[in-house]
């Protein structure tokens, strides 16, 4: 009976405990013909072990899952927060913000530049589009030429082209 005794009183440890409960494992506890304020008191004082007992795991846990995160190298929200602040001022002392931040300023003068980048790029695609399209266009006035090959050979003057 020792063992189921040391069972619920671990149980009403961890688990929340009700009065009724706590009732019922103080009269398991006391000798049979307790009075009932006895009973009652000691009641009280198991609802009140199993509160603090029950606060004191939920701190443990809390450190070691703290302890742990830090281990591991995850910042913490109160360490996350000072850092949404810290860039909040410093982009407030930058000028910058949210809505700043999506905008680009351009210097004056940086459109111009810009768009003879994008002129020169467009003009670069269009030369080596011309000299593929050149290369093809020789290659088949080659073909029309007679420079076929012996295996497809090129239509003589008096053969029509089918």
């Amino acid at each position: 009976m020792l063992l189921e005794d040391v069972r619920k009183t671990i149980e009403a440890t961890i688990d929340t405990l009700t009065p009724a409960r706590a009732r019922r494992l103080a009269k398991d506890y006391l000798e049979p013909g307790a009075a009932k304020e006895q009973i009652s008191k000691t009641a009280a004082d198991l609802l009140d072990w199993s509160q603090r007992n029950r606060e004191r795991l939920r701190e443990f846990v809390a450190h070691e899952v703290s302890r742990q995160m830090k281990t591991v190298g995850v910042a913490t929200r109160s360490e996350v927060d000072a850092l949404r602040k810290r860039v909040r001022e410093l982009e407030r002392g930058a000028g910058t913000g949210a809505s700043s931040r999506k905008k680009t300023t351009r210097k004056p003068g940086a459109r111009k530049a810009d768009a003879r980048k994008a002129g020169a790029r467009k003009a670069g695609a269009r030369k080596a589009g011309a000299r593929k399209a050149g290369a093809r266009a020789t290659a088949s006035r080659s073909s029309a030429a007679g420079t076929g090959s012996a295996s497809n050979p090129a239509p003589t003057a008096t053969e029509a082209p089918g």
